[in-house]
C-alpha cells in the first residue's frame, strides 16, 4: 500500500514507518521537525529511513494547508496514519496556541485531505490523557470522557469528535487510537524514561512526581507498532450493533472506531524507575514531589476491543522493554 505517515521523524512515527516499509509498502514522511525537543534526535531517526527504497520526505507541519495538501496530491496515499501533534501535557500548560495549531487547525487539514482525495482509511493519535480524572479501572473505550484535565487532553478528545463527524457525513472510515505510556529506543527525550536515565547516568537527581505513586500502563513500542499496523489494515465500516438508544464512544453508525492501546498492565512509577536502577547498574537519588498539574494519577488500558477486532497482543514485559531503551540509550550517546 502507499502509507503517508505524519510526524514520521517522531518516536512512533520513524519506528512505524520502518515496520511499513518491511513489509513492502510504500511510505511518505511529513513532519515539521521542530525543536519541542532535540531536533537532532529527530533528523537521526528519519536519517535510518532516508536511504530506503520506498521512502519519500517532506518537511511540514499540519497546519500548513498548502505543503500538506501538496504531499497528498504528490504521494497519492491510499491509507494515512497522523501521529504528528504537538505533545506533552506539561507543556500544554505553558503554551496552549501551539496545541490548537496543529491539533485542531491541523487536524482539520488532514481530515479534509483525506476527505477530497478519496483515503481508504484514516488512522489518527488520540491519547489516554482523554480519561482525565476518570478513576474506574481499567479505562474502557466505552467510558464518558468528558472531564479532561489538561488542553493537550481537550484537543485530542475533540479530534475523536472530529473525526466522528467526517466519518459520519463524508463516508470516511477513521480509527482513533488512545495511546498509553509508549516507550522503548528512539523514545522521546521529555518522557520519564529518557529523562530518568539521562540524569542517573549523570549522577543527578530525579524528580519523582506523586512521591512515585502513580501507575502508567507502560508500553512496549514494538507492542505499539504492531497494533498500530494491525489496525490500519482493518477498515472499519458501520457497526451493525450500534444502537443510537445506548449509544457508545466507541463505535457508531459510521465507519468510525476508537481502541484503547496500551499493554493491560500497570506498573508503579517507583517499580518503574527500580527495574531502570537494575539495568543501569546505578541507584537513583529521588526527589520526591506531589502530582504536576494536568497530569492523571493512574492509567490502565482496557485492550479488549482492540484485540477482539485485530489480534492485538502486547507481549513484552518492562523488564525487557527498559533495558532495550538502556543499550539503545547507551550505545546512541556513547555511554
Amino acid at each position: 500500500m502507499r502509507v503517508l505517515v505524519t510526524g514520521a521523524a517522531g518516536f512512533i512515527g520513524s519506528h512505524l514507518s520502518q515496520r511499513l516499509l518491511a513489509r513492502g509498502d510504500e511510505v511518505f514522511g511529513y513532519d515539521n521537525l521542530n525543536d519541542y525537543y532535540d531536533p537532532t534526535l529527530k533528523q537521526a531517526r528519519l536519517d535510518r529511513l532516508l536511504p530506503q527504497a520506498g521512502f519519500r520526505f517532506a518537511k511540514g507541519a499540519l497546519e500548513d494547508r498548502a505543503a500538506l495538501e501538496a504531499a497528498f496530491d504528490a504521494f497519492k496515499p491510499q491509507r494515512v496514519v497522523n501521529l504528528a501533534a504537538q505533545a506533552g501535557v506539561r507543556y500544554s500548560l505553558e503554551n496552549p496556541q501551539a496545541y490548537i495549531d496543529s491539533n485542531i487547525v491541523g487536524f482539520v487539514n488532514i481530515l479534509e485531505a483525506c476527505r477530497h482525495r478519496g483515503v481508504e482509511h484514516l488512522v489518527y493519535a488520540s491519547s489516554s490523557s482523554v480519561y482525565g480524572s476518570n478513576r474506574k479501572m481499567p479505562f474502557a473505550v466505552e467510558d464518558s470522557v468528558d472531564h479532561p484535565v489538561s488542553l493537550y487532553a481537550a484537543t485530542k478528545k475533540s479530534n475523536e469528535l472530529m473525526a466522528h463527524t467526517y466519518s459520519h457525513l463524508f463516508g470516511l472510515p477513521t480509527t482513533g487510537l488512545r495511546f498509553f505510556t509508549v516507550y522503548g529506543p528512539w523514545g522521546r527525550p521529555d518522557m520519564a524514561l529518557f529523562l530518568f536515565t539521562k540524569r542517573i547516568l549523570a549522577g543527578q537527581p530525579i524528580d519523582v512526581f506523586n512521591h512515585g505513586r502513580h501507575s502508567r500502563d507502560f508500553t512496549y513500542i514494538d507492542d505499539i507498532v504492531e497494533g498500530v499496523i494491525r489496525t490500519l489494515d482493518t477498515v472499519p465500516g458501520p457497526d451493525p450493533s450500534y444502537d443510537p438508544l445506548q449509544p457508545t464512544p466507541a463505535t457508531s453508525s459510521a465507519p468510525y472506531r476508537l481502541y484503547n492501546i496500551g499493554n493491560h498492565s500497570p506498573v508503579e512509577l517507583l517499580r518503574y524507575i527500580q527495574v531502570l536502577e537494575e539495568c543501569l547498574g546505578r541507584k537513583a537519588e529521588m526527589n520526591l514531589l506531589p502530582l504536576q498539574p494536568g497530569d492523571v494519577p493512574d492509567s490502565y488500558a482496557d485492550v479488549q476491543a482492540l484485540r477482539r477486532d485485530t489480534g492485538y497482543a502486547p507481549s513484552t514485559p518492562v523488564e525487557t522493554g527498559v533495558r532495550n531503551f538502556v543499550e539503545w540509550y547507551r550505545a546512541y550517546y556513547g555511554q
